[in-house]
């Protein structure tokens, strides 16, 4: 299957994308459905079910204020935070809401949204089944969805589709530059003289036009650094119950003081871990954020990819910053695709090293990319970036993307840097190539117990004690 670059970088909100985006994203699309079947206006009531780790973390990730406002017709992109949060209030206490901002139905969440988390549905971790029924109490329309990571949603019949021997029955477009491993894509780039970067954006164009693929890239952009200097400047505790206090904004204040007495190296060091830790920071107290790939590790390429801006200030670098930075978020995707084709970026499918892991790598190859890597060595940067994140577990403290969650991002990003710097020092030659990192990765991914992957039922999150 092909993948268009936003479907790696998706703009949402926080705290996560497999717990909030998808979610309010399968609710969108239940509500389409009903209009397609011509049913509703005769829905009367809605029942939600969650299934295991949208059950065990869901109000943790947010997942029931997510289909609350999905249910109300919000969706990822357009949402606003603040005011929907004040609506979904509205619904908790008045016991109603304005189905898809169009007609009022009872809807008590504390019945109509159920978390079965003792129960996982056989597909995916990540399962949901909504339902419609009209006055009477007759069924209108179900669905089964599955949140597969990176805030990509599909149903039943869809998955199915996908993981069959031929994805023919998927709907997607073809590119005029297929691959479906990092050696393909070498290969084709071999072949045509292109840069990662170039053939990605020779194959975006069969999604929208040059223009409105640029446009949409410096929007990825700059909604990431908005993200990022909205939580480099606000300050507070961070709202779960684990009283986990905001720091990017005091991080950063050290790290740019006059009087410091960091040298130069450490200073650096230290605005990249402020960087990162501000987006995540931001991503905790659902604000607006851009997987990449994921909501968990949204700080790390926003982080790496500043780093690199702020480098770059009275150089004499001749591209211009916009070509820059769209060519690192399209040899980011490029990255980021090969995951999403060969593995997997969902948590509770592959633990942590799918989140910040697959950030890591993809914040590698970008950055030897703007730095004039060749693609061997941006390949051998990617693979770097992974082969430290091996076996990392997902184990969110209280079910919330906080501990370890947002120092994980400063981590990340600093191992992104290092990993591009070792592969420029190098002329791209290795011996674990990208493809096997990445089946190196599913494989573990299959192999860790449930425990540790976004259930909160082991590691930090079982033996940190919080009240």
């Amino acid at each position: 299957m092909n993948y268009s670059v936003f479907e790696v970088f998706r703009i949402g909100i926080g705290p996560s994308s497999s717990h909030t985006v998808g979610p309010m994203s399968a609710v969108a699309s239940f509500l389409d459905e009903l209009r397609q079947k011509g049913v509703f206006d005769r829905v009367s009531r809605v029942a939600v079910k969650l299934y295991g780790s949208l059950a065990l973390t869901g109000v943790g990730h947010a997942t029931d204020f997510a289909v609350i406002a999905g249910l109300l017709g919000n969706i990822p992109e357009d949402i606003d935070p603040e005011t929907s949060r004040d609506q979904v209030a509205a619904v908790h206490r008045e016991k109603r809401l304005t189905l898809g901002g169009h007609h009022e139905i009872a809807f008590a969440p504390e019945t109509d949204l159920v978390l079965h988390k003792a129960e996982f549905l056989p597909e995916h971790p990540n399962g949901m089944i909504v339902e419609a029924f009209d006055a009477a109490g007759a069924s209108l329309h179900t669905n089964v969805y599955f949140s597969i990571g990176g805030g990509a949603v599909l149903d039943r019949a869809a998955l199915a589709a996908s993981r069959a021997e031929s994805c023919d029955a998927v709907p997607h477009r073809s590119v005029r530059y297929p691959f479906d491993s990092a050696e393909d894509l070498l290969d084709v780039c071999r072949e045509t003289g292109l840069t990662i970067a170039e053939l990605i954006m020779a194959n975006e164009l069969s999604y929208q036009d040059e223009a409105a693929t640029r446009a949409k890239l410096l929007k990825v952009w700059a909604v990431m650094r908005g993200c990022l200097e909205r939580g480099l400047k606000t300050e507070g505790i961070l709202p779960g119950g684990l009283n986990v206090r905001r720091r990017a904004s005091s991080l950063y204040r050290q790290a740019t003081a006059v009087d410091s007495k960091l040298t130069g190296d450490f200073r650096a060091m230290d605005m990249v871990s402020a960087f990162a830790i501000a987006v995540n920071e931001e991503n905790a107290a659902g604000g607006r954020v851009v997987t990449a790939p994921t909501n968990g590790s949204a700080g790390v390429i926003p982080a790496v990819m500043n780093y690199f801006v702020l480098s770059r200030e009275g150089s004499d670098l001749p591209a211009a910053l916009d070509e820059l930075i769209m060519e690192f978020l399209l040899t980011a995707a490029g990255v980021g695709m090969l995951y999403k084709k060969n593995a997997s970026i969902s948590a509770a499918e592959m633990g942590c090293q799918g989140e910040i892991g697959v950030s890591c790598s993809m914040a590698a190859a970008g950055l030897a990319a703007v730095l004039g890597a060749t693609n061997e060595q941006i390949e051998h940067a990617a693979e770097i970036g992974m082969e430290h994140n091996l076996g990392m577990t997902c184990d969110p403290i209280g079910g919330l993307v906080q501990v370890p969650c947002i120092e994980r991002n400063s981590m990340g990003a600093m191992k992104a840097i290092n990993a591009a710097r070792l592969a420029m020092m190098d002329d791209g030659q290795h011996v674990v190539s990208l493809d096997a990192v990445i089946e190196t990765m599913r494989q573990t991914g299959h192999d860790l117990q449930s425990k540790y992957k976004e259930t909160s039922l082991g590691g930090l999150a079982a033996t940190v004690v919080y009240c």
